[in-house]
């Protein structure tokens, strides 16, 4: 296998622990919460935390900062990297703890404004939110940190510490839900475990437990690269006015990114009682095949992307986006089709929504897993224009994404309810990835066509979901229906692999 193969998998057998971890948190918070006015508050308040982070450290400013990293690492060396990355982490830090306050300060507006957050929610829940939010600032200040050191950790090549720290974050999030949130302590046994009775408010607890294990599994990382913080600022430094030129149209281009999910969740506060967390979950069962499948590969890509360019290595650039592309199309779309079919029985094993809760969040995840190719592929095409150092042309792509968004999902979420909200979500992701990989044929002349992974994923989606369907009408009520339904998404899924090969055996020279 390929150096970049072999990344690929770890990232992708850390993101399983870690999306399984998600998946048991959600879980246990389903069973204790339902479909319930908490449950709404809590995932309404994450929402500006989540958005003022990937802003800053989780997203604009670590896409950002690897391929100028791992050009200084190339071209200067290591300690030449560390400070740079000592002066782009006071910076953020700072920024950070600025917004934060003033977020703090405006957050009953937020909420409460007929744009704002939640303005379909009744006093009461929109006080919750509120106080929810303020707290999940605090760890959105140590995200700030630990985000950037991810960055730093993977710009050096180094993946595993990074891979580790959602799975911690995630184990905090469970101790938080198992502990924290209960009135009445789990039954293990004759073991009956303590309970605090905090409800939401627990959850977020374990929000911030998990935040503060997040950064502490990294420092070893940096310990063993020989990280020295320094207390500078040089905001003119020629290195970090690379970074900021770079994430200034990243920083818009993450905005778009965020609106939408405000969009989403205004427009699901307007719906019944329970869409908010709906979409919550939908959008959390896609993302286990799309940080599987398409997270795994794009972040193993990035900083040899990088590197490509800063050696000017254009054909094997251009070959190695051709073959991650064409892998990630043939994949995602059979993995789309066995879960659209086959996932409804475990959805309400797991979460206990009741018939109706589990037939609005199968029909949400449906309509998200319409779009787990265009979300695939996003995850490399927008890379790929990072890696060369240019962030205007995803920015621009990003802003299209946004519009359409507010104008189809103001259109499908009255006649489809929340599934029209999730329907949404693919139409104007799968046209930002391709019209991203029109833009990179066109206009960096790197010839990526992927046509043939597209082909044959369709192929194969058809025979998998049709194999899957056959299965799973078989089904029975109680356990030998949920084997019957978890036989169908295996079955489903090997029956695909024959009709992707030639993909398949690309993975291993990636």
């Amino acid at each position: 296998m390929s150096r970049l193969t072999r990344i690929s998998l770890l990232l992708a057998t850390f993101f399983a622990f870690d999306k399984g971890a998600a998946l048991l948190r959600q879980v246990v918070i389903a069973r204790q919460f339902g479909l319930s006015s908490d449950l709404d508050a809590f995932n309404v308040a994450n929402n500006i935390p989540d958005m003022l982070y990937a802003l800053i450290s989780g997203g604009a400013l670590a896409i950002a900062f690897i391929p100028i990293l791992s050009e200084v690492l190339t071209q200067k060396g290591r300690e030449s990297a560390w400070d740079l990355f000592s002066n782009i982490a006071n910076l953020a830090f700072l920024v950070t703890a600025a917004l934060s306050v003033i977020i703090a300060l405006i957050a009953e507006d937020i909420v409460r404004w007929e744009l704002g957050v939640a303005p379909g929610f009744n006093a009461e829940q929109q006080t919750l939110v509120v106080n929810l939010m303020r707290l999940n600032l605090i760890a959105t200040l140590i995200f700030s940190i630990s985000g950037l050191v991810m960055a730093g950790l993977q710009a050096n090549q180094h993946f595993l510490l990074p891979a580790t720290a959602p799975l911690l974050y995630n184990i905090g999030q469970i101790f938080g839900a198992v502990f924290f949130s209960p009135e009445n302590g789990y039954q293990i046994g004759n073991v009956t475990l303590p309970a605090f009775g905090l409800g939401a408010y627990g959850l977020l607890y374990g929000v911030l437990l998990g935040a503060s294990l997040h950064l502490l599994i990294q420092i070893p990382g940096l310990v063993l690269f020989k990280y020295r913080w320094k207390p500078v600022l040089h905001l003119f430094n020629p290195d970090v006015k690379k970074v900021l030129r770079l994430m200034g149209p990243r920083l818009v281009t993450m905005s778009f990114i965020q609106l939408t999910f405000l969009v989403r969740d205004n427009l699901a506060s307007r719906l019944e009682t329970g869409a908010v967390t709906a979409l919550t979950y939908g959008w959390m069962i896609m993302q286990v095949p799309e940080t599987l499948i398409g997270t795994a590969v794009g972040t193993a890509l990035l900083p040899t992307l990088g590197e490509m360019f800063a050696q000017k290595d254009m054909e094997r650039l251009r070959q190695t986006l051709e073959n991650a592309s064409r892998i990630l199309l043939s994949i995602s779309i059979p993995v789309a089709a066995v879960l659209a079919i086959g996932l409804e029985p475990l959805t309400g094993f797991l979460f206990r929504f009741g018939t109706e809760g589990t037939i609005l969040t199968m029909w949400v995840t449906r309509g998200f897993l319409l779009g787990l190719m265009g979300h695939c592929l996003m995850e490399v095409m927008a890379r790929s224009f990072y890696a060369q150092q240019d962030a205007v042309v995803p920015m621009i792509t990003g802003g299209i994404n946004l519009t359409l968004y507010i104008i189809l999902g103001n259109v499908l979420f009255r006649p489809l309810g929340a599934a029209g909200i999730s329907l949404t979500d693919s139409i104007v992701i799968s046209i930002q990835a391709f019209l991203l990989l029109l833009i990179l044929n066109w206009r960096k002349k790197l010839s990526v066509r992927p046509l043939s992974g597209l082909f044959r994923g369709v192929i194969a989606g058809l025979v998998a979901g049709g194999v899957t369907w056959l299965i799973s009408s078989f089904h029975q009520p109680g356990w030998v229906g949920l084997v019957i339904s978890f036989s169908s998404l295996i079955i489903g899924g090997i029956s695909a692999i024959p009709l992707i090969l030639p993909e398949l055996r690309l993975l291993r020279k990636l």
